[in-house]
């Protein structure tokens, strides 16, 4: 008898009326698209024949999941975000509001992209010898990208790197450290970051809570 808890049942599939389920595409060979049950689908979502997804998969609004996509267990794809064909998302990944994700692209477990994150696939759009080796990057288990990032295509970034705020990644990124730029470069150890603590004050008069203790971000970390 195994030794591990048992899972807890999947609550029941939910979806908004104009939902899409199993959207048809022109490939002739396509298997039906695989939905794992406990997803909660919201309305514009439309998920396309021919890939596979896990269980307790989340949508937000106007969601597009393209053909030929492995997606794993509870993975949320946020309002007007876009993946394309051939990626492959591990479990417990979370893509924000307004993303795209190329085709050809690997998130592995739990990583996490912020609002208005693009992924790139094509070196030199336009140019048919980069069309023949399409490929978006890699991004490693626990990585976190931040607000308006740009991944360019063949990219590795490690696990549990962490990426500024609108960076354009062209570069591989180290596991662990902190990136930012144009281009990003590493600029010291995840581990380093200064506690929040003595990042910030209380603005109790605000619905932003909180703000920067010296009120001008010098020496602020991304």
């Amino acid at each position: 008898m195994s030794s591990e808890p048992a899972r807890a049942p999947d609550p029941p599939t939910v979806a908004d009326p104009d939902v899409m389920i199993g959207y048809p595409v022109s490939r002739t060979e396509v298997n039906p698209l695989a939905l794992g049950p406990g997803a909660r689908l919201r309305s514009g979502t439309v998920l396309y024949d021919g890939t596979t997804i896990g269980r307790c998969l989340q949508t937000g609004h106007g969601v597009v999941v393209r053909e030929a996509c492995k997606i794993g267990h509870d993975v949320s794809i946020w309002s007007n975000s876009v993946v394309d064909y051939g990626c492959r998302i591990g479990d417990r990944v979370k893509i924000h509001c307004n993303c795209y994700v190329a085709q050809f692209t690997e998130l592995e477990d739990d990583v996490f992209l912020a609002p208005g994150v693009t992924i790139a696939n094509d070196l030199y759009p336009g140019d048919h010898r980069s069309a023949e080796l399409l490929a978006g990057p890699r991004i490693g288990r626990g990585a976190q990208i931040g607000v308006n990032v740009t991944i360019l295509p063949f990219v590795r970034i490690g696990a549990g790197a962490l990426i500024g705020a609108g960076s354009v990644v062209t570069r591989d990124i180290p596991a662990a450290v902190v990136a930012f730029g144009n281009p990003a470069v590493p600029r010291r150890r995840v581990a380093e970051l200064p506690a929040m603590k003595t990042r910030v004050v209380a603005d109790s008069g605000s619905a932003s809570s909180y703000r920067l203790s010296n009120g001008r971000g010098e020496g602020t970390m991304p």
